[in-house]
């Protein structure tokens, strides 16, 4: 993070934080004493306080290189006090005010970094992940030799799994309930094959890919047997698709078992 711009600090300065203390720079009517000791506050990491401070200067040095400073430090302080949403939506401010600013590109990334750090771990939010992706993937059209670009990237790539495996949990589900008040498999293979689309390069491709080799499978054998020739002749195209594309997976074996079953099958179907 660029520091150029924060003064260094200096004696006066701590001789006043330490004998005024906090509260009373709250109060205080000398801006230039609380701006250097905000800034102060964010070089010790004590971002609450230092956050607190710059947003009570937001509007005291419109226009100028100091307001651009402040702007910019607010949003951060809030990113060091983890205030993760408030601190996306700071630095939006800041562009808003500085489009062309000092920090704009650095500005870009943590508005996007920002909203991937404020989403839960286990639950993601559909509308906060999406808003995310599209900030991170705003930022590496606009700056793609940045060097946040490989941090965005991987912030996307994580996205854009957690969105697969939501996908994948869904399809689980399908599978499971198989016949149970309709054709579930005829879901999975579905929902899988579009999840597949929209993220071809998902670390679930594998399961994913067995998960409707399975179900096809399964929504052959309890076909009508006017449909089970062409179904099962599916079935071993999907084997062979697997098993070539991961020749040592977990479920190769069961994947050629399948394999045998369908070609068998389909021979006999045809015979009939």
């Amino acid at each position: 993070m660029k520091r150029l711009f924060i003064l260094i600090t200096t004696v006066a300065s701590l001789l006043f934080i330490s004998c005024t203390g906090y509260n009373k720079l709250l109060r205080t009517t000398d801006i230039e004493a609380r701006l250097e000791a905000a800034k102060n506050y964010y070089l010790q990491k004590e971002y609450a306080k230092a956050a607190t401070l710059f947003e009570g200067l937001t509007n005291t040095h419109r226009g100028n290189k100091t307001e651009e400073e402040i702007l910019y430090l607010l949003a951060a302080s809030r990113m060091g006090n983890k205030d993760y949403y408030y601190a996306s939506q700071d630095f939006v401010n800041y562009l808003k005010h500085f489009p062309r600013g000092e920090f704009s590109e650095e500005a870009r990334f943590n508005i996007g970094y920002c909203l991937y750090l404020d989403l839960p771990e286990a639950e993601l939010d559909q509308s906060g992940t999406e808003a995310a992706i599209s900030a991170l993937s705003e930022f590496v059209e606009l700056f793609p030799e940045s060097s946040y670009a490989p941090r965005a990237y991987e912030c996307l790539n994580n996205l854009n799994d957690a969105l697969a495996y939501k996908e994948l949990r869904n399809v689980r589900l399908y599978y499971k309930l198989g016949l149970y008040l309709g054709n579930n498999y005829r879901s999975a293979i579905v929902t899988a094959e579009n999840t597949l689309k929209d993220y071809p390069d998902t670390q679930y491709r594998e399961e994913l890919m067995f998960l409707i080799l399975q179900s096809k499978y399964k929504e052959a054998s309890l076909s009508i047997v006017e449909r089970q020739q062409e179904r099962y002749s599916e079935v071993v195209d999907e084997c062979y698709r697997f098993t070539v594309e991961y020749p040592n997976s977990k479920n190769y074996s069961e994947a050629l078992k399948i394999m045998r079953e369908a070609k068998a099958k389909s021979i006999i179907k045809d015979k009939q």
